[in-house]
């Protein structure tokens, strides 16, 4: 068997991304049925069961994969490049929020701001540490920090993902700043 952390990658790609990869079909929502992506996934190599999916969304860090309340349907929580309509409600968010990037990336981001980049949304996190992390992925880290309250009062939409994660469609420059260092 494939360790969790190549099982939740493998799941991420086909299910954010390239579920035609393997043959299976998402609905409008982003939901697919576990019973067809286990034997899809197993004719293309990859031995999934109903045991290893619910432990890798049990255990997944990131929370990155949900089941539908009956057990049959599985969708990725957010970051699709798919088109779906997952049904995310608008709330407010709170007065910043914050994006981890690379230092490479800063003078693209000041001059487009931030875009999702082949995603549905731009990725925000409320907590200073899931941005460096997410900043040091991509190499250098840098945090930006978004005023997010200034933005709703713009008449911006946020959502949150069931994850925890902070959506929106994107962030004009005004409202970045780079984190001062200490």
């Amino acid at each position: 068997m494939k360790d969790k952390v190549q099982i939740s990658r493998f799941l991420s790609y086909i299910l954010r991304h390239a579920p035609e990869s393997i043959g299976l079909s998402l609905d409008d929502q982003g939901w697919g049925e576990i019973s067809q992506l286990i034997l899809l996934a197993q004719k293309k190599g990859t031995p999934l069961t109903i045991e290893i999916i619910n432990d890798v969304v049990k255990t997944n860090d990131k929370k990155r994969f949900a089941i539908s309340e009956d057990g049959l349907f599985i969708r990725a929580v957010q970051g699709h490049s798919l088109k779906t309509t997952v049904d995310y409600q608008a709330i407010t968010p709170p007065k910043i929020l914050y994006h981890g990037t690379a230092t490479r990336f800063i003078d693209s981001i000041f001059n487009q701001g931030l875009i999702p980049n082949g995603r549905q949304y731009v990725h925000l996190s409320q907590d200073h540490k899931t941005a460096v992390n997410v900043g040091n992925r991509h190499g250098k880290a840098v945090v930006l920090i978004v005023d997010s309250e200034k933005m709703f009062s713009d008449g911006f939409e946020f959502y949150q993902a069931d994850n925890g994660v902070w959506l929106t469609l994107s962030v004009p420059v005004k409202y970045l700043k780079i984190e001062e260092k200490e």
